[in-house]
């Protein structure tokens, strides 16, 4: 069971210069909840490549961060939003190897290998919501369904 403590920030993702503040902030955030540099990297590159997702294919939209627990471990959730055409093939989309062609190259499926938690919500025309949590160390351990 994860549990929230509320929404930490949210950025708007109107311009490139968006961008810049959604990978300074994410990283400032993850090194204070002590995210070791390499999952610092790692949650910084997924959340660059859905933030420029958000930017190029919807439109533009907000990035949330929300700071989460689960068994004692903290870690950052990331929900990126959009008002945009959705994604028409989700399944494609988050094929390896599938990119528009835009971004670092590593799309969907990319940035679900470089985080513990992933989760998309695309309809055609009524934008996209893709949620990513990361965990400080190791992530907390599944709950058995009872």
């Amino acid at each position: 069971m994860h549990t929230a403590a509320g929404v930490e920030a949210r950025l708007p993702i109107r311009s490139d210069m968006d961008l810049v503040w959604v990978r300074q902030h994410v990283r400032q955030a993850a090194a204070r909840l002590g995210f070791g540099l390499v999952d610092q990297t790692k949650l910084v590159t997924a959340a660059s490549e859905l933030a420029r997702n958000t930017l190029v294919h919807g439109g533009g939209g907000q990035m949330e961060v929300s700071l989460v627990t689960a068994d004692g471990v903290s870690g950052l959730r990331l929900a990126f939003s959009d008002s945009g055409p959705g994604i028409p093939d989700l399944d494609r989309a988050l094929s390896d190897g599938y990119t528009s062609g835009d971004g670092l190259g590593m799309g969907l499926g990319g940035a679900r290998r470089l985080v513990h938690d992933f989760e998309v919500e695309s309809a055609p025309g009524a934008g996209t919501t893709v949620r990513v949590t990361s965990w400080a160390g190791r992530p907390p351990r599944p709950r058995e369904e009872a």
